[in-house]
Formats: structure tokens, sequence, C-alpha cells
């Protein structure tokens, strides 16, 4: 059973690669499957491993960054971050960094992110002489940089599976260990085009353009997210719960403001995770996530079997989600801390880095959105880019964080 529990495992992640179907559809009906007919579970008992909380979490989150992309709120502050360079726009590139990482920290799912400021970035690469390449690439960096912030998606899916696990969370450590590495990446990324266009003498000006005032709407909404990381961060309150009365505020105050937000919800994403996590809890139940973790623990040692999961994040997460694989790989590796003197944090970092380092690939939701809004004549060429760029990281990424985390800081 643990054999054939595996071997679905990777099918369901080759089956969202070929196949135009969500691969939480394709890992639930695996999960109902496998666990009625193969291991005589009661349906009831395969649905136990829904994971309440973390549904409740993304529903509301996406629900809340609907809003505020729907009414112009993060347009405004993008458009406000941008005036303040006023007609030296020389710092866009850090300027997209930066507001990128500022969403996902604040909660927004990564694809949503992107989603905002890749097309945003992609314009002012154009109209301003940037490669479009490194603005691309400082989107999705800086949408990882913030990625594990301890109100966002990823954060939060970590925490709960962590704590899920018996082990206590160290949400700041984990934030600022993906904030830093994605930081550092950026910086080699806008060095190298920047001493590139300072041998060519190009430099970056274009006039002042006037700020479009915000509306009421955006007002109260911008208000609304500023309760949401307040509630969150410093009164401790569940951030799912938070994002749905900071919602129900605004249909109050603002009526306006849930005017098709509830298509904006990303509905695909909490469908994929949720089913996913239903898969991995069957795992558990089967005894199959603890056969793996004894299977690498063979290497002999702890720091190797870290390496290797990280190397399995990587690679997989090149071709898969990497929102999925967190409720995956993060189970896999808690056997492994049990027996070794590795700090936690330092290993869950590592894999966590590693499995998201990728999300530049043209074939991931980020790198897809980045080629989609290249200009068409450029697609192409911007599609292979993607690709070597995020060989180069499937190779180099996942090595650099384990030697970061585990070696040097561990």
């Amino acid at each position: 059973m643990i054999w054939l529990s595996l071997a679905i495992l990777v099918a369901i992640f080759i089956a969202a690669v070929w196949l135009p179907v969500n691969m939480g559809l394709i890992g639930f009906t695996a999960a109902l499957g496998l666990g009625v007919f193969g291991a005589g579970l009661s349906v009831k008992e395969v649905m136990a491993g829904f994971p309440t909380d973390l549904f409740l979490t993304l529903l509301g989150v996406t629900y809340l960054f609907g809003i505020a992309s729907r009414n112009g709120a993060i347009d405004w502050l993008v458009a406000r971050a941008a005036g303040l360079l006023g007609t030296n726009t020389g710092l866009l590139p850090a300027l997209i960094f930066v507001v990128a990482g500022t969403l996902t920290a604040l909660g927004a799912v990564g694809p949503a992110a992107v989603a905002v400021v890749a097309p945003i970035a992609l314009r002012l690469a154009r109209t301003h002489g940037f490669s479009a390449l490194m603005m691309g690439l400082l989107v999705v960096h800086g949408a990882q940089a913030g990625a594990f912030s301890p109100i966002s998606i990823y954060g939060g899916i970590t925490n709960k599976v962590l704590a899920s696990s018996g082990i206590t969370p160290d949400p700041v450590y984990l934030f600022l260990a993906s904030a830093v590495f994605n930081g550092a990446i950026a910086l080699v990324i806008w060095t190298f085009y920047a001493r590139r266009e300072a041998a060519a003498g190009i430099t970056h000006h274009a006039p002042e353009e006037p700020l479009q005032p915000l509306g009421r709407d955006g007002a109260w909404t911008l208000a609304g997210l500023a309760a949401l990381a307040t509630g969150a961060l410093l009164l401790r309150i569940d951030i799912g719960f938070m994002a749905l009365l900071v919602i129900l505020a605004l249909a109050i105050l603002a009526p306006r403001t849930q005017d098709g937000a509830l298509k904006l919800v990303d509905w695909s994403t909490i469908l994929l995770i949720s089913r996913i996590v239903i898969y991995v809890s069957l795992l558990e139940k089967l005894g199959t996530l603890a056969a793996i973790s004894d299977a690498i623990g063979m290497v002999g040692s702890a720091s190797l079997a870290v390496l290797l999961l990280c190397y399995m994040a990587g690679a997989v997460s090149a071709f898969a989600s990497s929102t999925a694989l967190l409720g995956v790989m993060i189970p896999l590796a808690v056997p492994i801390l049990a027996g070794s003197q590795i700090p936690v944090m330092a290993v869950i970092s590592a894999l966590c880095i590693a499995n998201t380092i990728v999300d530049t690939s043209p074939f991931s939701t980020n790198g897809a959105l980045i080629v989609g809004n290249s200009a068409e004549a450029e697609r192409p060429a911007m599609l292979r880019k993607l690709m070597v760029y995020t060989a180069i990281m499937v190779g180099l990424g996942p090595l650099l964080a384990w030697a970061l985390f585990v070696l040097a800081l561990g």
C-alpha cells in the first residue's frame, strides 16, 4: 500500500503537468479512491484530513486582495511609491521588488501579487529602457521575498503544517530567511544589469506624471489592509478570521467594494491546497511519509538527507505547484529532524526556499505570468530565457539554501 500511495502521488504531479486539470481535484479523487477502495477507510475518515483553518485563511486573504485589486487600491500604492522617485527612475527595479514583496508579506498569494505587479513592471521596462527579463525576475523574487511572512499564505501553510507535526514554528525566522535569500539574488541580478547599462552609458529618466486620487472605497480598503496586519501580527487573531472581519466591515462601510470581488477569489489555489492536504493526510495514515523519511534517512547523514529533500523540492516545483509541495515536503522532513541536532527552522527555511526559488519557471504560474505579460514578439525569447534561468536555479538554488541555513547557520 505504501508503494502504491507513493506511485499515485508521483502520478498526480505528472498528470498536473500534462493535463488541464486542477491538481487538487486529481489529488482529492486519488485520496478517496485509495482510502476507500485500497485502505478500507470510510469517506468520513478520508475527509477528516480537510484543513479547515487553512481553507479559511486562503478564502479570507484572497477575497480581501480581490477587493483591493478591484477598486484600484493596489494600483494607487504602486503609483504612489513610483512617484517618490520623481524623474530619476533608475531605482524602479528596486521599487518593483519591494512592492511585490510587500503585497505577499501582507497576505497576497504569490501569483496574485505577480499578476498585479508584472504588467506594471514590464510596461516600465519597455518605456524606460530596462531589461524585461531583469524586471520579470525581480517581480518573482520580490514576491518570494515576502511570501513567508507570518500573515502570508505560504507562511500560514508552513507554520500550520509544522504545528500539526508537533513542531513549534518560528514565523519571523522563516520570513527573514526567505526575504534575505531572495533579496540577495535580486541584488545580484540588478547589479549585473546595472553594470552592463553603465558600460553602455544608459540612464533612466522620465517625466513625472500626476498621481491619480484614491477614491473613498480604495481608502477604506487600505485601512482594512492595515487592520488585517495589526490584528494578525499584534493581536494574534487568526489571519483568515481577521480577513473575513475586514471584508464584513468593508461591506458595511463601502458596499461597492464587494462588486465583482468574489470572482477574483483564487478558488483554484484553494481547491489545490485543501485537496492535496487531504491526500497528504491519507499518506500519513498509511505510513507512507514515515517510510519515505526512513529511506532518505538511510543515507547515513541527516544533513545530506536534507540536501536530497531540497533538490527534490526544487526539481519537482519547477514543473508543479510550489504551494502544494509545501504540504508534502515539510512532513517528509519531520522524522529526519527528530533524530538530528540540526535546528528545525534552519532545515525548514532551506526546504521552503528550495521549493519556491524556482518559481521563475515558465511552467509555473509566476513564470507564465511573466511570459504572458511580455510583448507578443518577445514572448518566445522570454520563454527560453526563463527556462535557462530556472535550470540554473534548480541546480544552484537548493544547494545554496542548504549550505547557508543547514551548514553555515545550522
